[in-house]
């Protein structure tokens, strides 16, 4: 089973490897593609134009703007990015306290698209960085561009295996399912939950990684934690868990 998961827009500080290289990543062969936007990237950095960092980073304090820019991704140590990321689905994803087989199925089946690194296995190890959610490099939108160069590297990963996505819609961009699959929306009073989402998608995953399932019906048999199932929609390609939040 493959999961497609959002990166988040904090990161951890942690660094337990050494610098960035093509091994590093997924798909070591495109590795000259991806340079392209990560080269792209540090160049902008290092004008240390205010207006632009401030774009690019989300952040209105010059000052913490300025020591993020001085950070250079190719003369940073790294940590893998199931442990670059912090925000609310890895925290309840709590990966450092998953078991090693747990951790590995992690590692091995789970991608996550960056906006800066594009399409990355949770084992992948990158640097420390920051890049607003759908901002663009000056202009260069790298959405595009790693799907136009990625998306038949991820088919072939994918392959014939059951595919759960638990992206964010935005991250929907980087790369379009061509086969069927399943997602999963999350209901509190009859209403959708969207910045909680991240919380159930962590702990879902969390279960996954748990449980280790290869198919929809290991998936099924998941008693997922303060959820309730509702009812499976079909639509087109998509086969839609729709889960009741209980207290």
């Amino acid at each position: 089973m493959k999961i497609l998961f959002s990166p988040s827009e904090t990161k951890s500080a942690l660094t337990t490897h050494g610098l960035l290289k093509k091994e590093s990543l997924v798909f070591p062969y495109l590795y000259e593609k991806r340079y392209q936007v990560l080269k792209q990237y540090q160049a902008l950095l290092e004008t240390y134009d205010t207006t632009l960092l401030q774009n690019l980073f989300g952040i209105k304090d010059t000052q913490k703007n300025l020591v993020q820019a001085s950070k250079n991704i190719f003369d940073s140590f790294t940590c893998k990015a199931i442990l670059r990321y912090s925000g609310i689905a890895y925290d309840h994803l709590s990966f450092a306290t998953l078991d090693k087989n747990a951790q590995t199925y992690i590692e091995n089946h789970v991608m996550i698209f960056s906006n800066l690194f594009g399409p990355l296995l949770a084992g992948d190890l990158i640097p420390e960085y920051k890049l607003k959610q759908g901002e663009s490099l000056n202009g260069f939108k790298t959405e595009i561009f790693y799907k136009e160069y990625f998306s038949d590297a991820i088919d072939a990963w994918i392959g014939d295996e059951t595919i759960l996505d638990l992206r964010a819609g935005y991250y929907e961009k980087f790369y379009t399912l061509k086969q069927p699959f399943i997602t999963m929306k999350f209901l509190k009073n009859d209403k959708v939950v969207s910045h909680f989402a991240k919380a159930y998608r962590g702990q879902v995953l969390r279960e996954m990684a748990i449980h280790r399932p290869s198919n929809e019906k290991d998936l099924g048999k998941i008693s997922f934690e303060g959820l309730r199932i509702r009812e499976i929609k079909e639509q087109k390609l998509k086969r839609e868990y729709i889960f009741d939040i209980i207290d």
